[in-house]
């Protein structure tokens, strides 16, 4: 999109304070000295008159604020520079600030990728960079922030899963996507808030979770995602020790097993390895068959 933004820096407003002034004083003088001269108290009085009419010309711009003038529904242009100015008193005058903002979205509910309902909250960073888009583009810019945000998050969330159970590294996801998603959001943002003039700072996913309908069933499918995870790794290990234990009884010929026997030594090892309660030793007072 095209700048249309120009800057203007206005006259002192401290020479015309000092001129107003004077006009004031000088009516007060001639009131008091000269009260009983009809010609000067009509010029004293006009002279007070363009006074008053001069003062609503002051214009104050704080540090990281600006004000737009405007001549007549005519853009004259953006005054930036901070201090205090004098401008024509036709003006209208708008200011809009320049400090970075905060938006923190309350958590809405949106269906994700594969049509999960979740609650998701954004915690946006912004600024305006163009004076002239905020002022005219847009009927309400904080306003504007606020709705294309919600849009974005809509959009966001539908480009991607809450999780994925099956292999978390197939994909991207809202959960584990991380810096990815994030850059993903404030490009989405950074688009729709351009008409605007809103530079966006930083975009992050503040809150994340599933919709309170499915959260139940879903906490215990991600539990009994990680038990089988766990019991994998434990029968992966398991296996592990019991071939090191029977190549070391091999080697170092401790006991001579057949295949009867190594079968029923892997069975119980495995029972044992594998088992989520402590095992409960029996001493055999037999032979191995009995």
């Amino acid at each position: 999109m095209e700048p249309k933004e120009k800057f203007v820096r206005p006259m002192s407003g401290y020479l015309m304070l000092v001129v107003v002034l004077a006009m004031i004083a000088l009516f007060i003088y001639n009131v008091v000295i000269y009260n009983e001269v009809v010609w000067l108290m009509i010029v004293s009085g006009a002279v007070l008159l363009v006074a008053f009419f001069l003062m609503p010309g002051f214009l104050v711009v704080n540090p990281n604020e600006s004000s737009v003038l405007v001549l007549f529904g005519d853009y004259i242009g953006t005054v930036k520079h901070n201090g205090f100015f004098w401008v024509n008193p036709f003006y209208t005058k708008k200011k809009i600030s320049l400090r970075a903002r905060n938006l923190n979205s309350d958590p809405i509910k949106v269906n994700d990728k594969i049509g999960n309902p979740i609650m998701i909250g954004i915690v946006l960073v912004w600024k305006v960079q163009d004076t002239f888009n905020a002022a005219f583009e847009v009927d309400d810019y904080i306003h504007y922030v606020e709705i294309q945000s919600e849009a974005a998050i809509r959009k966001l969330a539908g480009h991607y899963p809450y999780d994925n159970f099956d292999d978390e590294q197939s994909e991207i996801t809202l959960r584990a996507g991380g810096e990815e998603v994030n850059h993903v959001l404030e490009q989405e943002l950074s688009e729709r808030l351009e008409r605007a003039g809103i530079d966006v700072i930083e975009a992050r996913i503040s809150y994340l979770a599933y919709s309170s309908e499915i959260a139940g069933a879903m906490l215990r499918r991600q539990q009994a995602s990680a038990i089988i995870a766990a019991r994998v790794k434990i029968v992966e290990g398991a296996v592990s020790m019991v071939e090191m234990a029977l190549a070391q009884l091999s080697e170092k010929k401790l006991v001579d097993l057949d295949e009867e026997k190594k079968a029923a030594m892997v069975s119980n090892l495995m029972v044992v390895l594998c088992s989520d309660k402590d095992a409960s030793p029996v001493i055999n007072t037999g032979t191995l068959h009995q």
